[in-house]
């Protein structure tokens, strides 16, 4: 990752007294936190312990995860900087790594654990869904793709594959594509299929403008996998759209 050179970095203590006497006792000493940067720390935690995170406002919340990455100085400013520079923590941790380092007084640190959190996030919601039942399972599965595409800066197009009990047997990324497209190839899709003996399929992409609404090529895109894969016996059961807020199904829509 490259470093920016707006992060915050521990300022080493001057070789020389400073002048102004008030100005030296501000400097804390080398390796030790502020009291009043320790105990703020120390009320968010416990708080935290005591009700979780579910009254807790996003920039508290972050606070929390920048605790870790910046242990030596103030992070509310610039947790409440990425929650005005991104709206809220989820697309937060969901930021690009470029972006994300374009904001004053983040580093590699703050993305590590930024994209850690985004890991653990997306492993959590996929483990609700694979080898499991999908159709008996839907909000579990809306909840993970809603995790894992709905804040992406590009399109992206995955293939959840089902064998003969509809039972998650492989979640694949098929393409991946600009702002506002995303390449699919059928025959491709009913390749993999084959290769994965899967009964069944569900196709899922996501819309970076937040308007899950289909699109022409979307319709049109769907209707040729559903007849390459009608062919060989298998099923395409839903194709889902993910949009910033939202999801739409073609089946629930009429379009299968």
């Amino acid at each position: 990752m490259a470093s920016n050179p707006n992060a915050f970095v521990e300022s080493p203590l001057p070789l020389f007294p400073l002048a102004d006497e008030d100005e030296a006792l501000s400097v804390p000493l080398a390796g030790r936190l502020p009291s009043y940067i320790k105990d703020h720390r120390a009320r968010l935690r416990a708080r935290f312990r005591q009700g979780g995170g579910d009254p807790m406002p996003d920039y508290e919340m972050l606070e929390l995860i920048l605790f870790r990455a910046i242990p030596r100085q103030d992070v509310k400013p610039l947790a409440r900087t990425l929650i005005d520079t991104f709206g809220d923590l989820a697309r937060v941790i969901s930021a690009s790594e470029a972006r994300l380092m374009d904001v004053s007084g983040v580093g590699e640190a703050v993305v590590l654990e930024l994209k850690i959190c985004q890991a653990v996030a997306q492993r959590m919601a996929r483990a609700r869904v694979m080898h499991r039942p999908v159709l008996s399972s839907w909000d579990a599965l809306l909840d993970y793709c809603h995790t894992t595409m709905a804040h992406r800066e590009t399109e992206q197009f995955r293939i959840l594959f089902l064998d003969r009990k509809n039972v998650l047997i492989a979640d694949e990324e098929q393409a991946r594509g600009t702002v506002d497209h995303v390449p699919v190839y059928p025959r491709e899709v009913v390749k993999r299929a084959l290769e994965l003996n899967a009964s069944a399929l569900i196709l899922v992409h996501n819309h970076p403008s937040g308007d899950p609404t289909p699109s022409d090529a979307d319709i049109s895109m769907t209707a040729q996998i559903q007849e390459a894969a009608s062919v060989l016996g298998i099923t395409l059961h839903d194709h889902l759209i993910v949009g910033k807020s939202r999801e739409v199904s073609f089946r629930s829509q009429g379009f299968l």
